[in-house]
Parts: structure tokens; C-alpha cells; sequence
């Protein structure tokens, strides 16, 4: 995969809000969340609902501000296993746009 910047790396070794702006949208599974209270309650949420693992499959810089990070996810959730995208926008050093798509 190529080098990622550290709030993506961050964020794809352990999800956590810190790593996004206070206004940051994210979009997964038909549902939006905005800001980092909103974001924090989704990540609350999604890793106390499932297990599962994720094996990254690889990853592209779209312009300077834009990375598609793609991930084969295996689990306990719905299905059992998904390839999903994860499109991240930054502003400055955050994510300040994450959407989650098959």
C-alpha cells in the first residue's frame, strides 16, 4: 500500500475521533454522522456491535487532500464478509470526510 498520512494510518490502525475536525462528516451504511460527538458514537457503537478483521487490499492518492484506502473485512456482522472503500478527505492534518462504500 502506499504511504497513507498519519490521520488515515491513525485512524485505520485503531478508529478513534481525535483523528478527524470537529466538523468532519462521515458517511457508512446509509447514515451520516457530523462532527466528532457524533463520529465518536458511531465508532462507540459499530466496534461494541461486531468483531471482525480487516486485511488492507490497497490504497491510492486520489489529488492532495483525497485517499481510497480498500479493505477486506471478515466478522461477525451481517453477511460475514465485505471489500469496502474508505474515501478520506483532509483538511490540514485530519480527516475532515470519511465515506465507507462496498
Amino acid at each position: 500500500m502506499n504511504t497513507l498520512p498519519p490521520a488515515i494510518a491513525g485512524y485505520l490502525s485503531g478508529a478513534d475521533a481525535r483523528f478527524f475536525t470537529a466538523d468532519a462528516v462521515v458517511r457508512d451504511d446509509g447514515h451520516t454522522y457530523r462532527g466528532t460527538e457524533e463520529i465518536r458514537d458511531w465508532l462507540g457503537r459499530v466496534s461494541g456491535e461486531y468483531t471482525w478483521t480487516a486485511t488492507p487490499t490497497g490504497s491510492i492518492k486520489l489529488d492532495d487532500l483525497r485517499y481510497e484506502v480498500r479493505q477486506h473485512l471478515e466478522g461477525d456482522f451481517p453477511g460475514g464478509v465485505v471489500d469496502l472503500r474508505y474515501r478520506f478527505t483532509l483538511r490540514g492534518d485530519l480527516v475532515s470526510e470519511l465515506v465507507i462504500e462496498p
